[in-house]
């Protein structure tokens, strides 16, 4: 064996299957590198018995189980990463050991129990993250003089402790997250003393007592959210000093009193949310000179007289929430008393929809669906925007009031180049709309359904459909905070502009994922492309996105919808021979007989496409990969992967590679078979 071995790195590759306990004999190792692989079981305890070990990586796998306490004999250890895992249980006390480390990453796992106290006991650590976890207890004392310190964090815990207390001074800190969590207490002005602090994220807490000034001395602050919490007072005027601030959230708190004219001189702002609170007096027309701002929400205070025309003047606002004030205007659909100001926000979303519709007129009817009827509207600034109309009750109520504001509360969080825009919406008695950017090339499902388009839609387009997809979910899934969860992933809710962009619409079924809480619910989605464990259980979480992902990404490539070929596979899964059934079917056999069959390194992504696709259709949940990690394979993976020629591949191949189809018998079975019926049945159109 390769005893004498010192690095091994087996980054970003397709193994799967565990961690042979072996591994442990490599006693020469200071580096092993795992991350972003299929790899699941336990970790082993053998690795406790690489005592040279530095940097030990194991992130972006479905590995289970507890840390084993053996890892607290790598006392050499400075980076420990197990980012993105199914871990459970409490971190070993024996990691207490570990006081070299550089690097604490064990984000997005299930770990509970306190962080160990020796983090930083020799100063050397540089990097904490434990976001997304059930962690308990206060911050350790071994933090609060932690100098080396760059970034922390700690979100998505039930951490406590006095905030104003547990924290010192970080000279080198860049970067802190402790939203989400039960910290009390109020602001240090220590802070402010933190000259090289870029972001404070601290909403979602139960901190009190006013806005220190002093926290002005972080001049270098982009981020400043401290929403959510209990503070008093007024607004502190010297914020208005933070010149490169772009993201200022204190909203639902209980701040008093005007909103300071010194916040228009933060030139570089581009979200402002004031929302919730207790704040009077006129809106200033100095926010007109706020010209970066897309996002401003004052909605929900006690704001009087008109609105400024100068707000005006900031072209690039998207997102307008002025609801819930004593403003003087008349805001009804029927009647506007004085003049709207000339933006986007206002003129295009959503007044001058209903003109560019002519009251929802069937003629410029683009589309209709459970969740409403889709418009064209061609307003007067020449932009086209698509309007949604949510179906009301016969008694006037919002037919589905529960999806109206989950799609408000997701699209007004999300900023990403392959997520729908939202431009405004409105609700009201007599019309409730929504009011997004028009998206020229209509569905995926139709495109895939309509001969007359198919034949442009060629294989490099659609990998590329799939890689928006893709990056969508993950954004969604692990940069957004709380997680987002689609729930309706399908051909029908992907959306293409002219040059094949593709964009996730839909989030009237969205969810958002609440740390702590079972997070059940009732169904939610298309048949076609729900998870098959939603037969026996109501339990959401992101493997349901990815399930229908592979789905998804299966029918671009088919051509039409996999339900067929899923149900084949399925049906043989008793016998334990889906394996073999599948090596009888070559790959380039259920690719879309319309397009030329792939070559060279087309036919790789294609290939790459299938192989992610069946492992996202894994029937247990904890073998599909994350998002992320299908992401970074289909973006980032340049490696040939075609061991054969493209022409002799089968699914057989892609099925073992991926790892193999674990299709549960008995319940799933029967939820494969009766949805199969009824798709029989009901001539049931997935594109419809």
């Amino acid at each position: 064996m390769l005893r004498s071995l010192v690095d091994l790195a087996l980054s970003t590759n397709n193994l799967t299957g565990s961690i042979p306990a072996s591994i442990g004999n490599l006693g020469m190792l200071t580096t092993l590198q795992l991350d972003g692989n299929i790899l699941s079981g336990l970790i082993p305890s053998t690795i406790g018995n690489l005592m040279k070990l530095n940097v030990l990586d194991l992130s972006l796998n479905p590995l289970s189980g507890s840390i084993p306490s053996e890892i607290g004999y790598l006392k050499q250890l400075g980076y420990l990463i197990f980012i993105d895992n199914q871990l459970t249980g409490s971190i070993p006390p024996g990691l207490n050991n570990l006081t070299h480390l550089k690097f604490f990453q064990i984000a997005n796992n299930k770990l509970v129990g306190h962080l160990p106290e020796n983090l930083c006991f020799s100063g050397l650590l540089t990097i904490i993250g434990a976001t997304d976890n059930n962690l308990t207890g206060p911050i350790p004392k071994s933090l609060k003089n932690c100098h080396s310190l760059h970034r922390v964090r700690l979100e998505g815990n039930q951490l406590s402790g006095n905030i104003s207390e547990d924290f010192g001074i970080y000279p080198n800190l860049d970067y802190i997250d402790l939203s989400r969590n039960n910290f009390y207490g109020e602001l240090s002005t220590n802070w402010g003393k933190c000259h090289n602090l870029t972001s404070l994220k601290m909403s979602n807490n139960k901190i009190s007592g006013k806005i220190p000034s002093k926290l002005v001395g972080a001049t270098q602050l982009f981020v400043l959210d401290l929403s959510s919490n209990h503070l008093v007072g007024e607004i502190p005027l010297k914020l208005g000093t933070l010149v490169s601030l772009f993201n200022l959230k204190l909203d639902d708190n209980y701040l008093l009193g005007n909103i300071p004219l010194e916040l228009s001189k933060l030139s570089n702002l581009e979200n402002l949310n004031l929302a919730a609170n207790n704040l009077s007096g006129s809106i200033p027309t100095a926010l007109g000179e706020c010209k970066k701002l897309w996002n401003l929400n004052l909605s929900n205070n006690r704001f009087g007289e008109s609105i400024p025309a100068e707000i005006g003047r900031i072209h690039n606002l998207q997102i307008l929430d002025l609801g819930h004030n004593l403003l003087v205007a008349d805001w009804r659909i029927a009647k506007l008393d004085g003049a709207i100001p000339n933006i986007r926000a206002f003129q295009e979303a959503p007044f001058d929809a209903l003109r560019a519709t002519e009251n929802f007129s069937t003629k410029h009817c683009v589309g209709k669906g459970g969740c409403g009827t889709v418009y064209q509207a061609d307003l007067t600034s020449g932009q086209v925007v698509a309007v949604k109309k949510l179906p009301v009750s016969p008694d006037g109520d919002l037919a589905n009031l529960k999806g109206f504001t989950s799609e408000i509360c997701a699209l007004a969080e999300i900023r990403h180049h392959n997520i729908v825009k939202l431009y405004g919406y409105c609700s009201h008695q007599r019309h409730s709309f929504l009011v997004y950017e028009f998206l020229e090339g209509g569905s995926l499902g139709k495109i895939l359904s309509t001969e007359d388009h198919v034949l442009y839609f060629d294989w490099i387009k659609r990998v590329n459909v799939v890689k928006d997809v893709a990056n969508a979910l993950s954004y969604m899934h692990h940069d957004c905070s709380p997680t987002i969860i689609h729930r309706d992933t399908s051909s029908k809710n992907v959306l293409l502009d002219l040059e094949y962009s593709a964009h996730i619409s839909d989030f009237g079924t969205a969810r958002f994922m609440k740390p702590g809480s079972s997070n059940w619910t009732s169904f939610a989605g298309t048949f076609g492309y729900a998870v098959p464990e939603l037969a026996y259980t109501m339990a959401v979480d992101e493997k349901c996105d990815v399930y229908s992902f592979g789905v998804l990404a299966l029918e671009v490539i088919m051509g039409k919808h996999p339900g067929d070929l899923i149900y084949s596979l399925s049906s043989s899964s008793s016998s334990s021979s889906s394996t073999s059934t599948a090596h009888g079917i070559l790959l380039k056999d259920v690719l879309d007989q319309r397009l030329p069959a792939p070559e060279n390194q087309v036919a790789e992504q294609v290939f790459v496409v299938a192989k992610l696709a069946f492992a996202c259709l894994q029937a247990n949940p904890l073998s599909r990969p994350t998002m992320r990690q299908v992401s970074m394979k289909l973006s980032h993976d340049r490696k040939s992967h075609l061991q054969n020629e493209f022409h002799v591949i089968t699914l057989g191949q892609l099925i073992s590679t991926a790892q193999p189809l674990e299709y549960l018998p008995s319940i799933l079975g029967l939820y494969v078979h009766v949805f199969h019926f009824l798709l029989r049945f009901f001539k049931f159109n997935p594109h419809f």
